[in-house]
């Protein structure tokens, strides 16, 4: 038995795979629900109602889906390039801290200059952060997976030591965050009396303009030669390593401003914790979304609401809430089998 390829693929195949993981994947978590002795329907409708029941639970998934939309297309502007960037995470940091440092006093500028311009200047220190793992790629064929991951952890430890030193608030008595941003460096609200904040706009902005790069524009062209054939892409006179800069700065600056919406519109001030993971679970929001971006944001939604979700039933029914992540895992790594299956057939020989 061996794996052909198949000689046309199919957009209803690509759009099927990952509703058929999504679907697979409830699926075999209920045995889990059924394992821990509760009821598998209950334990689903409470999911779905403490997602979308409630106007609490929609802002809440759909403020938990911010910072998702924006990792989540870092990671697929990247992989379409095969740039493999898991540094996500350290350029969210990033973004976040160079706003602390702009947003929180050094600049006194009105609303309207000040938000925009810690947007601009997030996104140049996310893109900065990829963009030496990228030269050191395109230069020494040093491998990205490694330099960006282990560059996370540089990034991390270099936050703690500004937290607990340089930038640390003198009034917070003892604990390592740094000073709040200031009034007119604050996105302001979507929806009044929630968390829910502008943010969530500029995410989906982000997707619309990300897909019209990628499909309307030249470097958007390249972004999709190089990640098909670097080798067929130099031979159509693209310059393979410019377009991977190119496309460091565009990945790791769109993590970078996921940083600052995160940082700047929800949490107010910088702390180690700003991110649970946001950087790592863009791959999989990205992965889910078969990397297109208009179906990113519907994919990180559907994570967030799963996390949410998840949360309220397991106080209702003690189930842990670990089986978020196991639906999560269990739905990418499903959709990884699906769409195997819809570019390849298995034959005899």
């Amino acid at each position: 038995m061996r794996l052909q390829a198949r000689t046309t693929v199919l957009w209803q195949w690509l759009l099927f795979a990952p509703v058929a993981a999504v679907v697979s994947a409830f699926t075999l978590c209920a045995l889990l629900i059924v394992w821990a002795d509760a009821s598998v329907w209950e334990a689903y409708a409470l999911v779905i109602k403490g997602a979308v029941g409630s106007r609490f639970g929609i802002t809440e998934t759909l403020t938990r889906a911010t910072p998702l939309i924006f990792t989540g297309l870092a990671a697929a502007a990247a992989f379409r390039a095969k740039l493999w960037n898991i540094g996500g995470e350290g350029q969210f940091y990033m973004g976040a801290l160079v706003a602390t440092v702009l947003g929180t006093g050094l600049l006194p500028l009105p609303a309207w200059l000040l938000i925009p311009l810690l947007l601009i200047a997030g996104a140049a220190a996310g893109g900065v952060t990829l963009l030496l793992p990228t030269l050191l790629k395109a230069r020494y064929r040093v491998d990205e997976v490694v330099t960006t991951l282990l560059l996370n952890f540089i990034i991390l430890l270099f936050v703690s030591y500004l937290l607990d030193g340089p930038i640390k608030d003198p009034m917070s008595l003892g604990w390592p965050q740094a000073k709040s941003v200031i009034d007119e460096g604050v996105i302001p609200p979507l929806i009044e009396k929630s968390r829910l904040h502008y943010g969530f706009i500029f995410a989906l902005l982000a997707s619309t303009g990300f897909w019209l790069l990628l499909y309307r524009m030249r470097l958007g062209y390249e972004i999709r030669a190089v990640g098909s054939n670097p080798i067929a892409a130099r031979f159509a006179g693209i310059k393979v390593n410019r377009v991977l800069l190119k496309t460091a700065l565009l990945s790791g600056g769109i993590a970078g401003i996921g940083g600052v919406c995160e940082l700047a519109g929800l949490k107010g001030y910088l702390t180690l914790d700003i991110s649970p993971g946001f950087g790592y679970s863009g791959i999989a929001v990205a992965m889910l979304a078969l990397l297109h971006p208009l179906a990113v944001a519907p994919a990180a939604i559907f994570i967030s609401a799963v996390f949410v979700g998840t949360d309220s039933m397991s106080r209702a029914l003690n189930i842990p809430s670990y089986l978020a992540d196991v639906l999560v895992a269990s739905s990418i790594l499903l959709v990884m089998v699906f769409v195997l299956f819809s570019r390849y057939r298995i034959v005899k020989g």
